[in-house]
């Protein structure tokens, strides 16, 4: 399901990306974090929002 961007909001911050594998993201940058909600894993990143991802 694609969602109609915002506008400015999701240039500022960038999309979620959507990986087969979270380690290259985690790698990114020292402040990724690995998390697991609702069955998903996602990589956040408080101090960098731009480095956000989901897997699956």
């Amino acid at each position: 399901m694609v969602r109609a961007s915002s506008g400015r909001r999701n240039r500022e911050v960038g999309i979620m990306k959507i990986r087969n594998s979270l380690k290259s993201a985690k790698a990114r940058d020292k402040n990724c974090r690995v998390v697991r909600r609702k069955g998903r894993v996602y990589v956040i990143n408080k101090t960098n929002p731009r480095f956000k991802a989901r897997q699956g």
